[in-house]
């Protein structure tokens, strides 16, 4: 347990690379055991839906985990009904759309890399593919094929089908399959390799600045933490005291209206570079 409390706090402190590796990691680990363990294909009618569902529907599920954990979630929406309304400005918008594609970009490690892992596997995509019902890929896949293969090709999964290319049928899915895979990768990274490139571009500070930035509100919220419990254990011995031995209690001072985190105070000498 001790272990685990250090990997997760390294993957606290490094959330842009160690931490996004190892989600991506346990993802991938969870879909190979999920694969071997749970996945069985029906080889029926149903292999389209049940394919699809267990490729799509534990991303879903791991997207809106990834939204209940993330810290920002809550403290952008916490509160928010009870806030002062405003006029319909462009600039508050943009803050929250801002805020909101950092939360979902967080949010789709562990859902893109669980899509990716099951199509570079090609079980869910196989089985998906072969209950497909159209007729263009049908003829696609069986093309040169024995004459009951577009009949029995939900059963290739399964191994129950007596055509004899069965075999070349289900590689070729599985190719299809990693080809894909392969190029959600791709995308994903040349988006995010993108969007890096323009956000630093449009960085009002240099890169000094901004590590010094990072190093600041990792310490300001850790620090955060530990005042606050302290906090909350001298005010629950202050109560108890106050109950226990029937006195009134002490006097103490409480903060009642929000935090304004992050709040930096570079100096005028440091200019953006």
């Amino acid at each position: 347990m001790d272990k685990l409390k250090a990997v997760l706090s390294i993957a606290k402190t490094q959330q842009t690379t160690l931490g996004f590796g190892l989600v991506a990691l346990l993802t991938a680990g969870g879909e190979q055991v999920f694969s071997a363990v749970v996945f069985r294909c029906p080889c029926s009618s149903w292999n389209f839906a049940y394919g699809t569902v267990f490729l799509l529907v534990p991303a879903l599920v791991l997207l809106i985990l990834g939204y209940i954990l993330s810290n920002k979630t809550w403290k952008m929406f916490t509160g928010l009904c009870f806030r002062k309304r405003t006029p319909f400005r462009l600039r508050n918008t943009c803050v929250f759309l801002k805020m909101f594609m950092q939360i979902s970009t967080t949010a789709m490690v562990a859902p893109v890399s669980w899509i990716a892992v099951a199509l570079l596997n090609g079980i869910y995509f196989e089985c998906a593919r072969t209950g497909l019902n159209s007729t263009l890929f049908q003829d696609y896949l069986c093309l040169g094929k024995a004459p009951q293969c577009q009949s029995e090709l939900h059963r290739f999964p399964c191994g129950k089908s007596s055509v004899p290319e069965k075999e070349d049928v289900l590689a070729t899915i599985r190719a299809e399959s990693q080809v894909l895979g392969w190029l959600l990768i791709a995308s994903i990274m040349t988006a995010a390799l993108l969007l890096t490139c323009v956000a630093r571009c449009r960085s009002p500070i240099s890169y000094v600045q901004l590590k010094f930035w990072q190093v600041y509100a990792q310490k300001e919220s850790d620090l955060l933490d530990r005042y606050a419990a302290e906090h909350a254990q001298n005010l629950a011995e202050r109560n108890l005291t106050s109950f226990f031995q029937q006195k009134p209690p002490e006097e103490t001072q409480t903060q009642t209206r929000g935090y304004s985190e992050n709040v930096v105070y570079f100096s005028p000498r440091f200019k953006a570079r």
